[in-house]
């Protein structure tokens, strides 16, 4: 099938992908909510009755008590490799529904975009997935397994063991993983670094009890102030990560400008940007630490009392080439060492996830290229992730001799896991035409 046939049986067949995305986005397969664990198994069986319609031999797996999984296989011609091409049926909670612009379970087009929880992260992968396929039809040159997994977004617990129990069916050639994004909109790239994950549970006591402000005030630490007190020595001044034993690096040597970064990510006019180097070593190369919330007393219940106890969720990216339980340890040695005041601090480990690094060079590399840059008419580039990843990971550890591709379905104005998630639908065309042209590349070089 040459180029210009593929092309035309991608438009052919998207308008077909499009109303099966907007069908699978309106299951509200939430992972993390166990009132949703119903949406979630009717999530993947609608997935794999999308692939058995194309022929595959497809059945739901889990391990243990995880989620749903969707296996779907179609042979490879003789002498042919196989792909296996990753994607995750499940989605972000929406957070309050009322501050969405449009419903965020009813996919809307606006001016490009299709907004919705999961219209992007990551059921836009499994379209992308599925427009391939469906546009090589019989003439798919290469075996397919789609392995689309149903807790991704809830840190893959049980994806170690499916991956074990169902190696056998999984093994491939090469991997596709579409869950990452573009550098830009019209500019392609291929993901080779993502951070690492380290989260914990850090808890700050004072007091034995609450206690009168005005009668003890001034000589008795209250645990917020301690806890806001702990959780500054996070940072340097410049805002730097301040924890010691933190592996840093350098990305890829791509510019970033500083003002197209102030635009994506919506950051205040005023506000500086914190961290020292370039952008894109602080973005994907170096460790970041963010609070993600506090347990205290709400404003509007708040008393004329010393609190005694606070607790915070922080959160640290590592840089490739780190560890995460080393790195988790260099974090619960800060918090313990800072604690102010003498306050009693107690650390709970919460998630870790490792950092990966991919050496992006052999034929399957130079497939992907050449079929993104035939796609968007620019060759790609490499670039890093700052979000984290993990089982890629895992992936790399089972299957050493595939080639690793992490592409992506997402811009950076996507904004995923976040209020009014958005698919630049443009794009999306290019995506599908890139994997389609991939699967035709890989065949040819193989």
């Amino acid at each position: 099938m040459t180029h210009e046939d593929l092309s035309a049986a991608i438009d052919r067949v998207l308008p077909s992908v499009r109303a099966d995305l907007e069908d699978l986005i309106r299951i509200p397969s939430v992972s993390a909510d166990p009132a949703r664990a119903a949406d979630v198994q009717r999530s993947a069986e609608a997935t794999a009755a999308l692939f058995e319609a194309e022929g595959f031999t497809a059945r739901i797996v889990r391990a243990g008590a995880g989620a749903p999984a969707v296996i779907a296989k179609k042979a490879a011609p003789a002498g042919a490799p196989t792909v296996l091409l990753y994607a995750h049926h499940d989605v972000q909670p929406t957070g309050e529904a009322a501050e969405w612009t449009s419903a965020p379970f009813e996919p809307t087009e606006r001016d490009g975009r299709l907004y919705a929880r999961g219209a992007a992260d990551d059921k836009a992968g499994i379209a992308a997935h599925l427009a391939a396929v469906r546009a090589l039809g019989n003439d798919l040159p290469v075996g397919v397994t789609v392995f689309v997994e149903g807790e991704e977004e809830i840190g893959s617990p049980t994806l170690l063991q499916l991956l074990d129990e169902y190696a056998d069916e999984l093994t491939a050639d090469a991997i596709v993983i579409a869950d990452s994004a573009n550098f830009a909109i019209g500019q392609p790239a291929l993901t080779i670094s993502l951070r690492g994950l380290v989260d914990c549970y850090v808890e700050v006591r004072t007091l034995k009890h609450a206690v009168h402000s005005g009668l003890f005030g001034g000589v008795v630490p209250d645990a917020l102030s301690a806890l806001c007190r702990l959780l500054a020595t996070l940072h340097t001044e410049a805002g730097d990560v301040a924890v010691d034993g933190l592996h840093a690096g350098r990305a890829a040597d791509l510019d970033y400008p500083v003002d197209r970064l102030r635009a994506e990510s919506g950051v205040l006019d005023q506000v500086r940007l914190i961290g020292t180097g370039s952008l894109v070593d602080r973005l994907w190369a170096r460790p970041a630490i963010a609070v993600l919330a506090i347990d205290a007393p709400r404003v509007a219940d708040a008393s004329n009392t010393l609190v005694p106890v606070a607790r915070a969720k922080v959160s640290l990216r590592i840089a490739p080439g780190d560890d995460a339980a080393k790195a988790m340890e260099a974090l619960r040695t800060h918090l313990e060492q800072h604690a102010p005041w003498g306050a009693e601090v107690t650390v709970t480990d919460g998630d870790l996830g490792q950092p990966c690094a991919i050496n992006a060079n052999g034929p399957a590399y130079d497939a992907a290229r050449s079929a993104f840059e035939t796609a968007w008419g620019v060759a790609p580039v490499d670039m890093g992730m700052g979000g984290s990843i993990p089982f890629i990971a895992e992936f790399a550890e089972t299957f050493p001799q595939a080639a690793i591709l992490v592409t992506g379905v997402e811009d950076p104005d996507t904004r995923a896991h976040g209020i009014d998630e958005g698919l630049h639908l443009a794009e999306f065309t290019k995506v599908c035409l890139a994997e389609a042209q991939l699967l035709v590349n890989l065949a040819h070089r193989a």
